[in-house]
């Protein structure tokens, strides 16, 4: 049973013969970071009082002057971490201030809850749910560098298309049994050609264990080992804490295998990149506040949140979407939808309304633009924030793309606004589009600003200053 108050997470301890705790927190652009210490030392005092540790050299936090902090563990995130020698308990933290004990303003899930506290507060609604559908790949082999005088990438799967003819046998490593998936063929074959099976259900069963809601896991259309693996929504936060629990197993199980897992939106060239389509529904004590009479079976409410997405979504794009290798996904022609309109059915639109159930509960909007590249507290809660503005200043998002997008005309087509092309024009967006975002103190004008020079010191001119390996077979003969 997953445990609830601090009581009950010793009482997991004792039961479990656990040795060590680790305590894991996001940094800001969005990878955990963890400490440990004896289980011993975990009291109840600990989970009101926190633990001291310096955040100077968390990515994105604190000047060195202002560098001590509190991890102030939550007793709901606990879990039995399935990959530790020890025996061992790891818990989601939230960030305080040791002087003034506020919650740290930088901190990713802190900016999740404040979301979560505004909608409540706006009478719009007091749940909102969120469902990721979040792809990767699983790899064999990966090597890359970059350095003054050389770059390069390379990646390798027994199911890649490229090794058709590849002598297994010269190399030590078996016969070619010839089962490769051809590009974009990779939804949904059974085994022998769908080589990732046994891996993605040990994935699914660990996820399991450690108390998330799986609904289901599959290959997906790319070759070479790219998969999902979705879980059942929740509540926001929840959801985004689940989400770091789900790329901490994904990543650890294949790394018991001797295998390695990216969540990279487009590691590979000519093949589909791995997305994030993003459900979420509003709710209000029992009932589904986007289901009506309307469009799709949709209410007023959630067309004005359609609404909200279409207009600030290059805005949103700068989390939802925030590396430079997103926008190698998000090209106008290929797999990933760049208009920013909405359908029913249409995949080619940023936001559509699945039609699987005629129940009202099951009405939600799906943003289909996400990658899992992203921080997930900082996505939903943006995308949330676009939604209640859309629902609050009744934007209409005007009509429907229920036409397949590549048989418009070119006039037609013009006529449709599409996502930014690189993660520069998304947070040059962000830089003009940001109010809705600071409505209830939720991402507060330092961390917009400080979400923009991150990705553009460290991202954005990081990439423009480097020359690319495809430059080579360009012009290097020019």
């Amino acid at each position: 049973m997953k445990p609830k108050t601090p009581s009950e997470v010793l009482a997991m301890c004792r039961e479990n013969d656990v040795k060590s705790v680790d305590f894991r927190f996001m940094d800001f652009p969005g990878l955990w970071q963890h400490f440990t210490i004896p289980v011993s030392k975990l009291e109840e005092s600990l989970f009101e009082d926190g633990l001291g540790f310096d955040g100077s050299s968390i990515r994105g936090w604190q000047a060195i002057n202002e560098s001590d902090m509190l991890v102030i563990p939550q007793a709901d995130t606990a879990f039995l971490d399935p990959f530790t020698e020890l025996p061992t308990v790891s818990m989601i933290c939230n960030i305080q201030d040791p002087i003034t004990r506020e919650d740290y303003t930088r901190d990713p899930r802190n900016v999740a809850r404040k979301a979560v506290n505004y909608m409540k507060s706006s009478g719009v609604a007091d749940t909102c749910y969120i469902g990721p559908e979040a792809e990767f790949f699983i790899f064999d082999d990966v090597r890359f560098d970059h350095t003054a005088n050389a770059g390069f990438y390379h990646l390798d799967s027994i199911e890649g298309q490229w090794n058709r003819g590849k002598d297994y046998m010269a190399v030590g490593e078996g016969p070619n049994l010839g089962y490769k998936l051809r590009h974009k063929e990779g939804y949904f074959p059974v085994p022998p050609a769908d080589q990732s099976m046994d891996i993605r259900n040990e994935m699914m069963q660990t996820m399991i264990d450690c108390g998330l809601d799986v609904e289901c896991q599959h290959h997906e259309v790319g070759t070479a080992g790219q998969a999902e693996i979705d879980l059942k929504f929740d509540e926001l936060v929840n959801m985004a804490d689940s989400l770091m629990i789900y790329k901490y197993i994904v990543k650890n199980v294949a790394a018991q295998r001797g295998r390695t897992v990216t969540f990279m939106p487009k590691p590979l060239f000519g093949d589909n990149g791995s997305g994030m389509h993003t459900h979420i529904s509003l709710w209000k004590g029992e009932e589904p506040l986007f289901a009506g009479s309307g469009y799709a079976g949709l209410s007023e409410t959630a067309l004005h949140g359609i609404g909200g997405i279409l207009r600030h979504a290059p805005a949103i794009l700068a989390f939802t979407n925030p590396t430079t290798n997103s926008y190698k996904r998000l090209v106008p022609g290929y797999e990933a939808p760049v208009n920013l309109a909405y359908s029913q059915r249409n995949r080619s639109a940023a936001c559509r309304i699945p039609m699987y159930s005629a129940s009202p509960k099951a009405k939600r909007v799906e943003f289909r633009c996400p990658d899992p590249s992203c921080n997930p507290y900082l996505a939903f809660s943006a995308l949330l924030m676009a939604v209640l503005d859309g629902v609050q200043n009744k934007i209409d998002p005007g009509e429907p793309l229920d036409k397949d997008i590549y048989d418009l005309s070119p006039e037609e087509a013009a006529e449709v606004p599409t996502t930014p092309g690189s993660l520069g024009e998304s947070l040059a967006a962000l830089r003009r589009d940001h109010e809705f975002l600071l409505k209830g103190d939720v991402f507060t004008k330092d961390v917009i600003d400080t979400w923009i020079w991150y990705k553009t010191a460290n991202e954005v001119e990081a990439l423009a200053l480097r020359p690319h390996p495809y430059e080579f077979c360009m012009y290097y003969d020019i």
